[in-house]
């Protein structure tokens, strides 16, 4: 029961997350949909971690060069995902109100995609390979 509440706290998380991002580019104040760029990190997140996870075994203690540039590039992923609207915002493409909004939708989806990877990331009897 304990991962259906996870799961759904997730799910409503994602959705707030995307409603922030939305609403930066649809409002009538700001009508710039150059923010839905912004999807393509969202996707691209947990991409490297995933593919790290399969490759190291986790039962050595010791630090995995695989691993770590794996964090690595999520970092940078995750970094160029709160530039990016920034970027925008300072070349005038879209407004500043906009931006803070797309930020906020930022903060909401990572934490989502951090929190998917504490609670199921960690459990034993799920495994990548039913995917």
């Amino acid at each position: 029961m304990a991962g259906i509440k996870a799961l759904i706290s997730l799910s409503f998380g994602g959705a707030i997350g995307l409603m922030f991002l939305m609403l930066g580019c649809a409002l009538p104040v700001y009508n710039a949909y150059w923010p839905l760029f912004l999807l393509f990190f969202y996707i691209l997140a947990p991409i490297p971690y995933c593919i790290s996870r399969r490759v190291v075994d986790d039962t050595d203690s010791a630090s995995h060069a695989c691993k770590e540039l794996a964090i690595f590039l999520t970092t940078g992923i995750v970094v160029s995902a709160f530039g990016l609207p920034v970027i925008f915002a300072r070349a005038h493409v879209m407004a500043w109100g906009a931006c803070a909004l797309v930020l906020a939708g930022n903060i909401v989806i990572f934490a989502t995609i951090l929190g998917f990877f504490l609670v199921f990331g960690s459990n034993d009897d799920f495994s990548w390979q039913q995917w």
